[in-house]
Protein backbone atom coordinates (compact mmCIF):
# COMPACT_ATOMS: atom_id res chain seq x y z
CA UNK A 1 0.00 0.00 0.00
CA UNK A 2 1.35 3.65 -1.15
CA UNK A 3 1.53 6.10 1.84
CA UNK A 4 1.46 9.78 1.60
CA UNK A 5 2.04 11.93 4.22
CA UNK A 6 0.12 15.53 3.91
CA UNK A 7 1.44 18.18 6.41
CA UNK A 8 -0.70 21.59 6.39
CA UNK A 9 -2.05 23.58 9.29
CA UNK A 10 -5.09 24.29 7.16
CA UNK A 11 -8.01 21.73 7.17
CA UNK A 12 -8.89 23.22 3.80
CA UNK A 13 -5.36 22.71 2.13
CA UNK A 14 -5.15 19.38 3.56
CA UNK A 15 -8.74 18.31 1.86
CA UNK A 16 -7.76 19.99 -1.21
CA UNK A 17 -4.68 17.81 -1.43
CA UNK A 18 -6.67 14.63 -0.18
CA UNK A 19 -8.69 15.75 -3.33
CA UNK A 20 -6.21 15.72 -5.72
CA UNK A 21 -4.57 12.77 -5.19
CA UNK A 22 -7.15 10.32 -4.71
CA UNK A 23 -7.40 9.49 -8.09
CA UNK A 24 -4.05 7.84 -7.89
CA UNK A 25 -4.29 4.16 -8.11
CA UNK A 26 -5.56 2.09 -5.49
CA UNK A 27 -4.63 0.61 -2.80
CA UNK A 28 -3.33 4.57 -0.83
CA UNK A 29 -3.28 5.71 1.90
CA UNK A 30 -3.52 9.29 2.30
CA UNK A 31 -2.45 10.24 6.03
CA UNK A 32 -2.88 13.91 7.15
CA UNK A 33 -0.53 16.00 9.82
CA UNK A 34 -1.95 19.43 11.06
CA UNK A 35 1.44 20.45 12.32
CA UNK A 36 5.46 19.66 12.31
CA UNK A 37 5.34 17.84 15.07
CA UNK A 38 2.25 15.47 14.09
CA UNK A 39 4.34 15.36 11.27
CA UNK A 40 7.42 13.83 13.33
CA UNK A 41 4.84 11.80 15.02
CA UNK A 42 3.04 10.27 12.42
CA UNK A 43 6.44 9.53 10.71
CA UNK A 44 7.47 7.33 13.90
CA UNK A 45 4.19 5.15 13.70
CA UNK A 46 4.85 4.08 10.16
CA UNK A 47 7.28 4.63 7.28
CA UNK A 48 5.77 7.04 4.41
CA UNK A 49 6.37 6.65 0.68
CA UNK A 50 5.83 10.21 0.27
CA UNK A 51 5.17 13.29 1.89
CA UNK A 52 3.89 16.70 0.62
CA UNK A 53 4.57 19.90 3.38
CA UNK A 54 3.46 23.14 3.85
CA UNK A 55 6.48 25.79 5.38
CA UNK A 56 3.97 27.90 7.11
CA UNK A 57 3.52 26.11 10.25
CA UNK A 58 3.05 27.64 13.80
CA UNK A 59 4.82 25.02 16.04
CA UNK A 60 7.65 23.92 13.33
CA UNK A 61 8.94 25.31 10.26
CA UNK A 62 8.40 22.87 7.62
CA UNK A 63 12.22 23.63 6.79
CA UNK A 64 12.62 22.11 9.96
CA UNK A 65 10.42 18.78 9.19
CA UNK A 66 12.42 18.47 6.05
CA UNK A 67 16.01 18.75 8.05
CA UNK A 68 14.33 16.16 10.44
CA UNK A 69 13.69 13.85 7.31
CA UNK A 70 17.04 14.40 5.70
CA UNK A 71 18.87 13.61 8.74
CA UNK A 72 17.41 10.47 9.56
CA UNK A 73 18.57 7.12 7.12
CA UNK A 74 15.17 5.90 7.73
CA UNK A 75 13.44 8.52 5.54
CA UNK A 76 16.21 10.01 3.81
CA UNK A 77 14.81 8.51 0.62
CA UNK A 78 11.74 9.36 1.05
CA UNK A 79 10.50 12.44 -1.62
CA UNK A 80 9.17 15.56 -0.08
CA UNK A 81 6.63 17.57 -2.54
CA UNK A 82 7.04 21.39 -1.08
CA UNK A 83 3.48 22.91 -1.31
CA UNK A 84 3.66 27.03 -0.32
CA UNK A 85 2.48 29.82 -0.43
CA UNK A 86 6.24 31.42 -0.44
CA UNK A 87 6.54 31.80 -4.17
CA UNK A 88 10.16 33.79 -3.53
CA UNK A 89 13.31 32.56 -5.00
CA UNK A 90 15.02 32.26 -1.51
CA UNK A 91 12.14 30.01 -0.29
CA UNK A 92 12.38 28.08 -2.88
CA UNK A 93 16.71 27.40 -2.96
CA UNK A 94 16.39 27.01 0.84
CA UNK A 95 13.67 24.00 0.26
CA UNK A 96 15.36 22.31 -2.38
CA UNK A 97 18.70 22.16 -0.76
CA UNK A 98 17.73 21.47 2.70
CA UNK A 99 16.40 18.16 0.01
CA UNK A 100 13.17 18.62 -1.42
CA UNK A 101 11.90 16.56 -4.07
CA UNK A 102 9.60 19.22 -5.42
CA UNK A 103 8.80 22.62 -5.12
CA UNK A 104 5.19 24.01 -5.80
CA UNK A 105 3.24 27.36 -4.66
CA UNK A 106 -0.37 27.45 -4.09
CA UNK A 107 -2.60 27.83 -5.37
CA UNK A 108 -1.85 24.67 -6.89
CA UNK A 109 -2.89 22.64 -10.14
CA UNK A 110 -4.90 19.12 -8.79
CA UNK A 111 -3.83 17.21 -11.68
CA UNK A 112 -0.58 18.58 -11.39
CA UNK A 113 0.11 17.71 -8.20
CA UNK A 114 -1.08 14.16 -8.60
CA UNK A 115 0.94 13.75 -12.04
CA UNK A 116 4.47 15.19 -9.88
CA UNK A 117 3.37 12.58 -6.67
CA UNK A 118 3.28 10.06 -9.39
CA UNK A 119 6.18 10.31 -10.82
CA UNK A 120 7.80 10.69 -7.64
CA UNK A 121 6.37 7.22 -6.34
CA UNK A 122 7.38 5.67 -9.51
CA UNK A 123 6.97 2.12 -9.52
CA UNK A 124 4.92 2.56 -6.45
CA UNK A 125 2.09 4.15 -8.06
CA UNK A 126 1.63 2.23 -11.15
CA UNK A 127 -1.52 3.90 -12.82
CA UNK A 128 -4.49 1.22 -13.69
CA UNK A 129 -5.70 1.17 -17.40
CA UNK A 130 -8.27 3.01 -18.50
CA UNK A 131 -11.96 1.71 -18.51
CA UNK A 132 -12.70 1.98 -22.12
CA UNK A 133 -16.44 1.09 -21.61
CA UNK A 134 -18.40 2.77 -24.26
CA UNK A 135 -15.31 3.16 -26.77
CA UNK A 136 -16.24 0.49 -28.67
CA UNK A 137 -13.96 -2.28 -29.06
CA UNK A 138 -15.18 -3.99 -32.47
CA UNK A 139 -17.01 -7.01 -31.12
Amino acid sequence: MTRILIVDDSPTIRRMVKASLAPLPDPIELIEAASGLEAIERLALGAVDLIVLDLNMPDMHGLEVLDFVRSHQKYRAVPVIVLTTRGDEPSRAAALAAGASLYLTKPFAPQALAAHARELLGERCVVAPLNNEGAGDGE
